[in-house]
C-alpha cells in the first residue's frame, strides 16, 4: 500500500522521541507479528518491506518451505507453496501478503500497545541518557509519594522518578505531596530494567550549585569554590578563592547587603553559612576555617594533623555546639584539628618543663610571648 502520511509520521515520531528509525521499523514489525498472531489462525512471523522512495509499505506473513511440516505456524510444505508460486524450492521463505486494515479490533490494539510501549521506552531511555550527564546538578522536583521514610519525586516532567532516602533528607524539613523542591542529583543507578535517580537535599553539592546560580563570578570561574562542608539544616562552611587580586571573593559571595548569601540561606531553609577565604597555607586556612572564633596559633603535629590554640573565652565558640564548628572546619580543610585553650596549653607546657624527664616535643617552640603575639600575625 502507498502511504505518504505513514512515512511522514515515522520521521516525525523518530525525530520527536529521539528514536532510531531502523529500530522503530523493527518494533513495528514485532508489533505486527503479535497482532497477526491474534488475527490469523496460525502464528507465523511477519516481514515488512518498506520503500521510502515510492512511499510504499507491504506486509507479508512468512514461513519456511520444508519437505515435511513439523510446525505449521513456522513451516509450509513445498507442494502447498508451489500452489502460490511454481519457482519455490525447499529452504525458501514463503511469503503471503496481507493488509493490516483487515485486522480485527483486538489485533490492531495489540499492535498499537507494542508500538506505544516502545515509544515510552525510547522516551525514558532518552531522558535517562540526558540525565546521565546531569549527575551533581540541581533540578526542581515534585513530591509524589512518601513511603517507608523515602520521598519519591517526579523529575523531567514525569519521565523519571527520583528517590530521596532518609539520609538525604534535611531533619528539620517537612515534605508534603505536590510540594515543589530543589534537589541535587547524586547518582543514577539501574536495577534490572528500572532506572532510579538518587536525589538529595543534604549533599554539600547542593550548596555549591546554589552559590553558582547566585554569584556570577563563580559561574564565570573568576571565584572558585575550593571546598564545602555541611551539616544539613544547621550549618555550612564554604571555602572560596580568586586568583585575581582585584576580585573580592568574599564580597562577591556575600553580595550587596548580604543579598546573594541570603538568597542561598533562604533556599536552604535558614541554614547558617560561614564563607571562608581559602589559603594555600594549610595552617592559615585552618585558622580561618574555625571562624567565628579567634585563633592565637596553629601548628602541625604531623601529616594532616594540627593543634590550635585559642583564648580561653573563645574555646566554646571555636569548638561549637556538640563540636560542630571544629568538626566542619576539619572536613573543610581535610585536617584533623585538636583545639586547646590558651591556659590549658600553658599548663601542659609548664608541666613538661618542670618534669626533668619530659620531652618538649611539639611544645618546644611555644613561649609565653608567642601566645601573646600570635593573634596579631593571623589578623
Amino acid at each position: 500500500m502507498v502511504n505518504k502520511d505513514f512515512f511522514a509520521a515515522l520521521d516525525e515520531i523518530c525525530a520527536s522521541k529521539g528514536m532510531d528509525k531502523e529500530a522503530f521499523k523493527e518494533t513495528l514489525q514485532n508489533a505486527l507479528t503479535s497482532a497477526y498472531k491474534r488475527y490469523a489462525t496460525d502464528a507465523c512471523d511477519v516481514r515488512i518491506k518498506y520503500n521510502e522512495e515510492k512511499c510504499s509499505i507491504k506486509f507479508y506473513a512468512i514461513k519456511t518451505i520444508v519437505e515435511e511440516v513439523v510446525d505449521t505456524d513456522k513451516e509450509i510444505s513445498l507442494e502447498e507453496a508451489k500452489q502460490h508460486k511454481k519457482s519455490y524450492k525447499l529452504g525458501d521463505i514463503f511469503e503471503k501478503e496481507f493488509v493490516p486494515k483487515d485486522f480485527g479490533r483486538i489485533a490492531a490494539q495489540t499492535a498499537k500497545q507494542v508500538v506505544m510501549q516502545k515509544i515510552r521506552e525510547a522516551e525514558r531511555a532518552n531522558t535517562i541518557q540526558q540525565f546521565e550527564d546531569k549527575e551533581n546538578e540541581i533540578h526542581t522536583a515534585i513530591v509524589r509519594k512518601i513511603e517507608n521514610g523515602n520521598v519519591y519525586v517526579e523529575l523531567s516532567g514525569g519521565q523519571l522518578e527520583g528517590v530521596m532516602l532518609p539520609q538525604d533528607q534535611v531533619p528539620n524539613e517537612k515534605y508534603e505531596i505536590n510540594d515543589k523542591i530543589v534537589v541535587y542529583v547524586k547518582k543514577i543507578r539501574t536495577i534490572g530494567k528500572n532506572t532510579q535517580v538518587l536525589v538529595s537535599r543534604t549533599a554539600p553539592g547542593l550548596v555549591k550549585r546554589f552559590f553558582e546560580n547566585e554569584v556570577p563570578e563563580i559561574r564565570q570561574g573568576v571565584v572558585v569554590i575550593k571546598s564545602v562542608s555541611r551539616e544539613a539544616g544547621q550549618r555550612t562552611k564554604i571555602a572560596i578563592h580568586s586568583e585575581d587580586p582585584q576580585i573580592d571573593a568574599l564580597g562577591a559571595c556575600v553580595g550587596n547587603k548580604g543579598m546573594r548569601v541570603n538568597a542561598v540561606i533562604e533556599q536552604l531553609g535558614g541554614e547558617k553559612i560561614d564563607i571562608i577565604p581559602w589559603s594555600e597555607d594549610p595552617l592559615e586556612f585552618i585558622a580561618k576555617a574555625l571562624a567565628p572564633a579567634k585563633v592565637l596559633k596553629v601548628y602541625a603535629l604531623d601529616e594532616k594533623s594540627a593543634r590550635v590554640i585559642v583564648p580561653d573565652d573563645k574555646l566554646s565558640l571555636c569548638i561549637g555546639k556538640d563540636g560542630q564548628n571544629a568538626r566542619l572546619a576539619a572536613r573543610l580543610t581535610g585536617w584533623k584539628i585538636d583545639v586547646k585553650s590558651e591556659s590549658k596549653a600553658m599548663e601542659e607546657y609548664n608541666a613538661m618543663v618542670e618534669s626533668a624527664d619530659a620531652e618538649l616535643g611539639d611544645f618546644e617552640d611555644i613561649t609565653v610571648s608567642d601566645i601573646e603575639d600570635i593573634g596579631e600575625d593571623l589578623e
